[in-house]
């Protein structure tokens, strides 16, 4: 039986956790968690009775057959020259985060590792989970990771010159669109009598409907929108709009996004072969 081990169980490693519990992929006996803020893990402890929290590195290192690392890029390092002296080869760290690329996990720890970064849709039994695996990954391993993120997500691999754009996608774009919704309701408080609450409540009950016409297959977002704006109408007027203010404001997200992405692997290149 696979042991399963999270190192940062914050607002991502947290999520993961509660995944794996709530859709039956991982019993909670088979799961070890360490935290540097001890009151999370009691936090857990409380609401999963049954998992393991270790009391340092060496044991959740000892007890985990595959190991998530889910702590911020600037700590990665400290925690895998922790975990160095006491991995195996036939252990399998993974990381959550995109600007460690595979290459640079490899150099990091002398045991297989794989990257798979979530979404927070994933806590829906929803959306993608992208994968990059290393070149030691064992079959074993790797069908093991499959068969896990499968449970709760649509796994998909990457490689690795598309990680910053598809994490964008995938595990930011979920931030994105919340705060255009939540912009969208602003707006319409802010112009018509229409209260937060009741414009919160249609704008969410709309965006639910719409994830349904999508995943049920009944449009695709092209048609939608041709459905929806009438020529002449009112949506087109509202489309009319977005057409004029949206002309460059998602290239300089992705310039925006991009640009921190490349000075967090400098820093990273500077760190590991310098």
């Amino acid at each position: 039986m696979t042991k399963w081990g999270i190192i940062g169980v914050g607002n991502m490693g947290g999520m993961l956790l509660e995944t794996w519990v709530n859709s039956g992929s991982i019993a909670q006996d088979d799961i070890m968690i360490l935290n540097r803020s001890a009151e999370k893990e009691i936090q857990w402890k409380k609401a999963l009775p049954s998992i393991h929290v270790a009391e340092s590195t060496s044991q959740i290192a000892d007890y985990a057959d595959i190991l998530f690392l889910c702590v911020r890029p600037p700590h990665l390092p400290g925690v895998c020259h922790e975990l160095h002296p006491l991995l195996q080869p036939d252990q399998v760290l993974v990381s959550i985060t995109s600007p460690y690329s595979i290459e640079d996990l490899e150099v990091l720890v002398p045991c297989q590792v794989a990257r798979a970064i979530p979404s927070i849709t994933n806590r829906a039994a929803a959306g993608t989970t992208l994968l990059t695996f290393g070149t030691s990954l064992s079959n074993r391993n790797k069908a093991a990771l499959i068969d896990l993120v499968s449970s709760y997500s649509n796994p998909l691999y990457i490689p690795e010159d598309i990680t910053r754009v598809a994490s964008d996608i995938v595990s930011c774009g979920p931030a994105f669109f919340s705060y255009l919704a939540q912009r969208f309701i602003d707006g319409a408080v802010e112009e018509t009598a229409i209260s937060k609450e009741q414009a919160t409540h249609l704008t969410s009950e709309m965006l639910i409907g719409l994830g349904t016409l999508l995943a049920n297959g009944h449009y695709t977002l092209d048609e939608l929108i041709k459905k929806v704006c009438v020529k002449g109408g009112i949506t087109g007027e509202g489309i009319a709009v977005l057409e004029k203010e949206t002309t460059e404001q998602f290239q300089l997200l992705f310039q925006a996004t991009h640009r921190k992405f490349r000075e967090e692997k400098e820093a990273i290149q500077k760190g590991l072969y310098n």
